[in-house]
């Protein structure tokens, strides 16, 4: 006589696809989130993430895509194991199973199951980022400094979304197993989750709701911090992002529901539509996970080209080819040894032109930030002597653009980009100068604001004035700016390496300073804190780089080197591999949430075949042709690409140009060519989950035998 016991391992061995299924729905979301979470926190990548900054913004908010969407597919995947599960249950139960006794031989299973699976994907997930993370580096670009190195600790994320996955099959499989009703669990098997009827407005009503969600969702903190000196916790500004969730949510629905069609032409997809609908709330929870992993490769991919578009620009529109600067107490290349090096290298210098620069003190203010209970506050203080700036005189200017300003006496001219734009950066109004050392102050009116990017953030003043206060500064206080072109023929690059090799290696350890080193600033946080957090010791007390002449190529010396040269052919040939940290992390990040959304929309196809493949059965006998019932098919799978490829893409496109506009209120003509190319890199997306989707339509049909 069987016992319950084997005749549940009987039941188990025939639904084996089912249990397939669910482990690998688990697996693949904890690979997912142990390799995005390995690249995330590897030191490798933090070197060059400054905290705090962007960069690490975007990472961190697509690793939270990616975890809501890789929660939302298990939960979906768990949901329908259980509701195929039922029948068995019911049939237990008939038999005069009690529910403790059905509990007993399901939950075990599932734990295990879960384990198991997660447990797999958390410890293949580390080979996998390894061999990607390999494979960009021979294929793509490759450094000293891109050797990976993992912080194991990263594992916490699998770890814990393991047990999100434990404890989830194990509320569903008990809440299951508890129904009230036997007949209702059997019934449970053959009852899908069909959406009510959804009103056509919610097709448009999604799309508002979803832009004003990202619009509040993105300007909420900055209001906080600009309007209300608060710096406010995620947990506050995180939730005005669900309406745009909800939008979603509300489009997708009525694109199961009634499609973007004309009523007219209802009749001609009824059969796929009410298939699409007798699944619908299984197939939008899918098409939501697809479109948030779209977006977030998106969003990730989008970083090369506007970095790569923009950057090229800039360079080619420099008015000088070369261009340095040092301090007046380094021993630097002069402009005989410059030249004689230019020879040496085939290379004619067709235009020299230096200016004397000198450090002074400036007004201005700076915040002061308390730690509260609901975060951090900050307020502006007024000091007379708050930061320095580098100053010219307007002789000096002149000679080094070839202009003619003429700066009023008791005038200071700040120098903004090309495009107007101080970029937030510094207050060009500054109302007092002080010479730090002499302690002389000149009280002075803005003038008329210049521009130029390779001068960005200096200050012009009067010849008189500028002699006047730069008398008595020592050589550290001191600066020389240096702009020469030179006639192409074909050795620029290997002259402009040489040079910039020269200028490393005369520059004394006293200059390997963070491009936002400041020592007006360094004197009043040692005054007030003890200490610098840009000096030498500090940076590496606190874990994180220092500017190391030995690491010249790397990107942290090459961004973040106060007295890094401008030299147009080598930043133009070397900007792959400058950058490379930055671009390999996005590009992995986009291939790894692509490949999410191509798996999960591929297993989503499978599974509308699966559970109709009764109906395709019945409509064969009734005579219906194997071209009509292709094209019904067809027309599901093609819905479950379609909308979140165009929702993803789309809104994450909107989504960036609104980053660019609300950075200065404008668009320059970086940001508008690289929003130009990122239209190449959505093409590519749509094309590539086109492939995708064709993969999916053939391994439909071959399911119903079509």
């Amino acid at each position: 006589m069987n016992s319950f016991t084997s005749v549940w391992a009987r039941l188990r061995s025939r639904g084996r696809s089912r249990y397939a299924l669910l482990a690998g729905c688990c697996f693949f979301s904890t690979l997912l989130i142990t390799t995005y979470a390995l690249m995330m926190r590897a030191p490798t990548i933090l070197q060059v993430l400054p905290e705090g900054g962007d960069s690490r913004k975007q990472v961190i908010m697509v690793f939270a895509l990616a975890v809501l969407g890789c929660g939302v597919f298990t939960a979906y995947a768990a949901g329908l194991f259980f509701r195929q599960r039922s029948r068995e249950t019911g049939v237990f139960l008939a038999l005069g199973a009690s529910r403790g006794q059905v509990q007993a031989l399901l939950l075990p299973e599932v734990c295990v199951l879960g384990l198991t699976a997660c447990g797999a994907g958390a410890v293949l997930g580390v080979p996998l980022a390894f061999g990607l993370w390999q494979l960009f580096r021979a294929f793509v670009v490759d450094s000293g400094e891109m050797a990976l190195r993992f912080d194991f600790g990263a594992l916490a994320w699998p770890l814990v979304f393991a047990a999100y996955t434990v404890l989830m099959l194990l509320w569903m499989g008990r809440r299951s197993v508890r129904r009230a009703s036997i007949m209702e669990v059997v019934r449970q098997s053959h009852t899908a989750e069909p959406v009510r009827a959804v009103p056509r407005f919610y097709g448009w009503l999604g799309i508002l709701l979803t832009a004003a969600g990202c619009l509040c969702g993105y300007l909420v903190p900055t209001i906080c911090v600009r309007w209300l000196h608060w710096y406010a916790p995620a947990i506050f500004t995180a939730p005005f992002y669900l309406p745009a969730l909800a939008g979603l949510y509300m489009m997708l629905l009525h694109t199961v529901a009634n499609g973007w069609g004309r009523r007219a032409a209802w009749h001609r997809d009824i059969l796929s539509v009410s298939m699409m609908r007798f699944e619908g709330r299984q197939t939008v929870r899918n098409m939501l996970v697809m479109t948030v992993l779209i977006g977030g490769a998106c969003f990730a991919g989008f970083y090369a080209p506007m970095l790569g578009t923009g950057s090229m620009l800039s360079y080619d529109a420099r008015p000088v080819d070369f261009a340095f600067h040092y301090r007046a107490d380094q021993d630097m290349p002069q402009k005989d040894e410059v030249l004689a090096l230019a020879e040496e290298y085939g290379v004619e210098v067709t235009h020299w032109a230096e200016a004397p620069m000198a450090r002074l003190g400036v007004d201005g203010e700076h915040d002061v930030e308390t730690e509260g209970p609901l975060g951090t506050t900050w307020e502006a203080v007024y000091s007379e002597l708050d930061s320095s700036e580098l100053f010219l005189s307007e002789s000096g200017w002149n000679a080094l653009t070839g202009g003619s300003v003429d700066v009023a006496p008791g005038q200071a001219a700040a120098v903004l980009d090309a495009s107007g734009s101080s970029q937030g950066r510094f207050s060009p109004g500054i109302s007092l100068v002080t010479n730090t050392v002499t302690g002389r102050c000149l009280h002075v009116s803005a003038a008329a604001p210049l521009r130029s990017d390779m001068l960005f953030r200096h200050f012009v003043l009067d010849d008189g004035d500028w002699a006047a206060m730069t008398a008595g500064l020592p050589g550290d206080w001191r600066e020389q700016m240096v702009f020469f072109d030179a006639a192409e023929g074909g050795g620029e690059y290997a002259f402009a390496k040489a040079l910039f090799n020269e200028i490393v290696d005369r520059s004394g350890p006293e200059v390997a300073l963070h491009s936002g080193w400041d020592p007006v600033v360094r004197q009043r946080c040692i005054e007030e804190e003890g200490s610098y957090f840009l000096d030498r010791e500090t940076l590496l007390a606190n874990g994180e780089s220092a500017i190391d002449y030995a690491l010249r190529d790397s990107s942290e010396f090459r961004l973040f080197w106060q007295y890094m040269p401008q030299f147009r052919a080598l930043d133009k040939a070397d900007f792959v591999r400058t950058l490379a940290v930055f671009l390999m992390l996005f590009l992995f990040i986009s291939t790894v949430c692509f490949a999410a959304a191509a798996v999960i929309g591929f297993v989503r196809s499978l599974t509308i075949a699966l559970e109709n493949r009764r109906v395709y059965g019945d409509l064969r006998r009734l005579g219906a042709s194997a071209d009509w019932m292709r094209r019904s098919a067809r027309s599901q799978v093609r819905r479950v690409f379609t909308v979140p490829t165009a929702a993803g893409i789309g809104l994450m496109y909107a989504f960036y140009g609104m980053i660019m506009f609300f950075n200065d209120g404008s668009f320059t003509a970086g940001e508008l060519a690289g929003l130009v190319s990122c239209l190449g890199l959505a093409a590519a997306v749509a094309a590539a989950l086109w492939c995708v989707y064709r993969l999916a339509v053939r391994g439909v049909f071959r399911v119903l035998g079509l």
